[in-house]
């Protein structure tokens, strides 16, 4: 069963549109423009973003930390070299 996750690769800002892209399977720019245009004539989607962001879990990354997103040469070495 699918869950709804914010995306922890397709993120502008929390991964909110990027979550909610892949759970219905569509295009996150798509989504993406839907939230701007409910933020601009509704004037409510700003404020439903960062609800969603703070309820939505994000999405599990793996067994990846920032050093190695910052250092990957470094990743496969082992620290007694």
């Amino acid at each position: 069963m699918k869950e709804l996750r914010r995306s922890a690769t397709d993120c502008k800002l929390f991964g909110v549109c990027g979550g909610l892209a892949e759970y219905f399977n569509i295009d996150s720019n798509l989504i993406r423009l839907i939230w701007v245009g409910i933020s601009l004539f509704a004037g409510m989607g700003v404020l439903l973003y960062f609800i969603a962001a703070v309820i939505m879990p994000k999405a599990d990354t793996g067994e990846r930390d920032l050093k190695d997103v910052l250092h990957p040469e470094d990743s496969g070495k082992s620290t007694s070299d």
